[in-house]
């Protein structure tokens, strides 16, 4: 008799740790939201570099590289771009077009710093420095300029919207 107790006891108590496990490793299995990374470094003696990185995802499922920063000048003067960065050979922009930000009513264009060279094909940067402060802080679209006049389309949760006014201010 108390081996069957002893036995029943057992099993019910792997069965829970199975389901445990279970639960804990579902869990996982959900998307993450993408995690933000705001970084602030002194370039250069007086010169300050505020970042904010973020990696999403494209409507074709590709992987960006989402870069806002500021950079500050020792004579007080700023820039605030935008980089974005998809993998070698996946992207390549349309340099010089500008990129469109659309939100729920309105368009928005950020001129293409890279007008004259890029680094690279796949990476493309644009001023934010007068559009940023006119975006809700609302879900946005941006359709990034492509070679062979395609648009790539990425989806800048609200989040990232408020954090990016937060690194402009």
């Amino acid at each position: 008799m108390w081996y069957r107790i002893r036995g029943f006891l057992s099993k019910l108590t792997l069965i829970a740790a199975i389901v445990l496990l279970l639960f804990i490793g579902l869990d996982n299995f959900h998307t993450q939201p993408a995690f933000a990374s705001i970084r602030q470094m002194e370039e250069a003696p007086g010169q300050i570099l505020v970042q904010s990185r973020h990696t999403l995802k494209d409507d074709r499922g590709n992987s960006w590289q989402v870069v806002l920063f500021k950079r500050t000048k020792a004579d007080g003067s700023s820039t605030i771009h935008l980089r974005l960065v998809d993998f070698p050979g996946l992207a390549d922009f349309a340099h010089p077009q500008p990129l469109q930000i659309t939100t729920n009513k309105d368009l928005f264009k950020a001129e293409d710093v890279f007008a004259e060279k890029a680094p690279a094909a796949n990476v493309g940067e644009f001023d934010m420095q007068n559009v940023l402060s006119q975006l809700p802080a609302t879900k946005l679209n941006l359709s990034l300029p492509m070679k062979g006049e395609e648009t790539t389309q990425l989806s800048i949760p609200p989040e990232v919207v408020l954090e990016w006014q937060s690194v402009a201010t």
